[in-house]
């Protein structure tokens, strides 16, 4: 952006010809201070500064506050509602703040001041500014002062050289704690943060503790106050000291198993292991005492949906003794946490409301409950209302629907939604928390997270960094508004043809609808993720051409299952658009006729009861891809089938299950005991081989001579083909 700057970089105080009199009846409250006593200090200089937005990485925040009034500036993004705010580092006595525009300057705008960087109060307000330098007297005590734009005075955002906070000299004193509370009554409560009424509007914690300084100023821009993590301990200091430097809050998690609900954690006797009992009261104890008094910490969250994951270690009549137990423990750790930290509240999380019984009769000092709930978080509060509950709740977890909340698709996988559609699903999850008013006391959505892979796709709201739609969706439900923002690509209409019988090895077709709200360059990229083919989570590179008009050539994996395909289409601004289908890849055809299907198959061994055994060689023949031969564990080892009589063939496939041969020979024999060799490996992966060997022969053989994993060696089809 190029203005003409040097016009407005002229000081109002010598541009006052009116009267006193005008002056005061004037609607803009820009005001000439009285010239700076001794005791008057610059506060702003060199302190943590952080907006709304940038014009781009040349106008950060952080050049208003760095003494440099012509040579460095920031600059807003081109619309309204922008703000600057600058942290002090302590409460201070403000007296005076000093505005230095560009050419791109605010036509009306608040100053505000907060003591935690939640709470703003305006100090004083301009409703028709001219630019140049604005110097106004304000009076008040806060650790926190914003510039909060209201309306431009042009087509170009908001731009400062430099932006000064003044104070009296020796007046500035430590923050006060703020002690966290839940009060009110039933039905009517409210979380407040040194008196002051708090909403949590959070996210789950992703990135690493040592990289919170790094995105701090980035949730504190989507209007996020509060970031949630699941275990407390030496690491999470670097995290709350960036969540206090950027006036944010920290919920302290404390793990115990089994965590993560279904299919997680370990299993633990919460009846008759004291010992594991008392380590853990005792490292809670520890990590409460040394973060009590840190000015990030907002309340202690104990446990993460270990009521429901109870029900993978134990049945019957135990697992209600388990639950009970276990809600009473969480109960003396409330009680322990308490007695050394009596200013902040403790919850404890689960992901059933079912679990809500077990607290309401065994944890009565807990001060709120915690629920994740997904897909069906509307239905906490008629749950809630149901149960006769006495106490409020967070919403701990939720966002898009998950895994276990969708119907399957074509390929019997869950059907995952679209981005827009998860981007709905978190507004729709704020919408049912902010309704349950008086008892809904805010949430952290999940999730802030980085991950390029299966679940980061599905859940983070920045996966490698790159924003999606359900980040705008957040960002709109906290801070009110996404105006001015670049958006990411909007992906629709991707279909995957053939969906359910795509060859393993050769090419199927994609297609998506891709545009960009913003009319940017979009960069599209072709991901496969074998999480349900093989359980690995990566997404790695596609080989893939493009056919132009959102089609694309995809090569499908080796590995036979139900893969998914993603595409994903990036702006150049740091946005992008993710679409996932599922496709199931297949065992390629081949030509001619299979003439060992059905046909007397011997081995050397076989598994007779491990898994899904039986597994006879016959299985190998059968013409069913879902059965298979196992052998035992040990090289070498054999499998044959006769062919009934001398048949001419002049290839074999071989479908492997994972267990598969590294190294085999391919054997032929006129009478099943005289064999010679017609193809060798020692390079074997799996999958699928297609061998190009042709004989004339009664039997086949594979003599199979080094595994490929600690397994046996296991086929599902030994094709032999005429």
């Amino acid at each position: 952006m190029t203005t003409a700057s040097t016009a407005r970089r002229r000081a109002r105080t010598t541009a006052s010809l009116v009267s006193l009199g005008a002056l005061l009846a004037a609607s803009a409250t820009v005001l000439t201070a009285a010239p700076a006593t001794a005791a008057e200090t610059l506060l702003s200089q060199g302190k943590t500064a952080t907006a709304s937005s940038t014009e781009g990485a040349g106008y950060a925040a952080s050049a208003a506050v760095d003494g440099d009034l012509t040579g460095t500036r920031w600059a807003s993004q081109w619309s309204d509602a922008q703000w600057l705010q600058v942290d002090l580092g302590a409460r201070a006595n403000v007296s005076r703040v000093v505005l230095n525009w560009e050419g791109a300057y605010g036509k009306a705008y608040d100053i505000q001041l907060s003591d935690n960087g939640t709470d703003w109060r305006t100090v004083t307000s301009v409703t028709a500014g001219d630019g140049g330098t604005d110097e106004l007297a304000v009076s008040g005590t806060g650790r926190y002062v914003r510039l909060q734009g209201v309306t431009r005075a042009t087509g170009y955002g908001y731009s400062l050289w430099e932006f000064r906070v003044y104070g009296e000299s020796g007046t500035t004193q430590p923050e006060p704690g703020g002690a966290v509370r839940v009060t009110g009554s039933q039905g009517n409560w409210r979380l407040t943060v040194g008196g002051q009424p708090y909403t949590v509007k959070g996210l789950t914690w992703g990135p690493s503790m040592a990289d919170a300084p790094r995105y701090m100023p980035d949730l504190r821009s989507m209007g996020v106050n509060t970031v949630r993590t699941w275990g407390t301990d030496a690491s999470s200091k670097p995290l709350l000291d960036a969540a206090a430097a950027h006036g944010l809050k920290v919920m302290n998690g404390f793990w115990l198993q089994p965590g993560g609900g279904p299919g997680s954690g370990g299993c633990v006797n919460y009846v008759t292991d004291t010992a594991y009992k008392n380590t853990m009261l005792t490292e809670f104890a520890k990590w409460v005492d040394t973060y009590k008094s840190h000015p990030a910490t907002l309340m202690w969250n104990v446990g993460n949906e270990s009521v429901l994951g109870l029900q993978n270690c134990y049945g019957g009549a135990e697992l209600e003794a388990q639950r009970n137990a276990y809600t009473t423990f969480v109960n003396d750790v409330a009680k322990k946490i308490h007695s050394i930290d009596p200013d902040h509240p403790v919850t404890s999380t689960d992901a059933w409301t079912g679990a809500w019984p077990y607290y309401k009769r065994n944890a009565p000092d807990l001060d709120l409950y915690s629920m994740n709930a997904y897909g069906d978080v509307c239905g906490v509060r008629q749950d809630w209302i149901d149960g006769g509950y006495d106490k409020p709740y967070i919403i701990t977890e939720t966002g898009n629907a998950g895994e276990w909340e969708v119907p399957d698709d074509v390929n019997g996988v869950p059907d995952e939604p679209t981005d827009v559609q998860k981007a709905e699903g978190y507004t729709k999850a704020w919408n049912c928390v902010t309704g349950h008013q008086g008892v809904a006391l805010g949430a952290t959505m999940f999730h802030y997270g980085l991950e390029h892979d299966f679940g980061g796709i599905w859940f983070n709201l920045l996966p490698d960094g790159l924003k999606r739609l359900s980040y705008y969706a957040v960002k709109k439900a906290y801070a009110g508004s996404t105006a001015g923002d670049n958006t990411p690509p909007v992906i629709t209409n991707m279909t995957v043809t053939p969906a359910s019988a795509a060859p393993a090895g050769r090419e199927f077709t994609v297609r998506a609808d891709i545009r960009d709200p913003d009319g940017d360059p979009v960069t599209p990229k072709i991901y496969l993720s074998g999480n349900y083919a093989n359980g690995d989570k990566r997404l790695v590179d596609a080989q893939y051409r493009s056919l132009g008009n959102g089609t694309f050539a995809v090569t499908a994996p080796e590995k036979l299952g139900v893969w998914k395909v993603y595409v994903q289409a990036e702006d150049g601004r740091g946005n992008a658009g993710i679409e996932t289908k599922s496709v199931k890849v297949v065992a390629p055809p081949v030509a001619g006729t299979n003439i060992a299907l059905g046909r007397p198959a011997t081995a050397s061994s076989s598994q007779a009861s491990y898994g899904d055994c039986p597994c006879p060689p016959s299985h190998a023949v059968d013409g069913n891809p879902g059965t298979r031969w196992a052998s035992d564990w040990s090289d070498p080892q054999w499998i044959q089938v006769d062919l009934g009589s001398v048949r001419s063939f002049n290839r074999l496939q071989l479908v492997w299950d994972p267990a598969y041969a590294k190294s085999y020979e391919v054997q032929v024999s006129d009478n099943g005991t005289t064999w010679r060799t017609i193809h060798t490996t020692t390079t074997g992966n799996g999958d699928i081989d297609t061998i190009e060997a042709g004989a004339t022969a009664r039997y086949v053989r594979l003599q199979l001579t080094a595994r490929g994993t600690g397994w046996g060696y296991s086929l599902h089809e030994f094709g032999v083909y005429a």
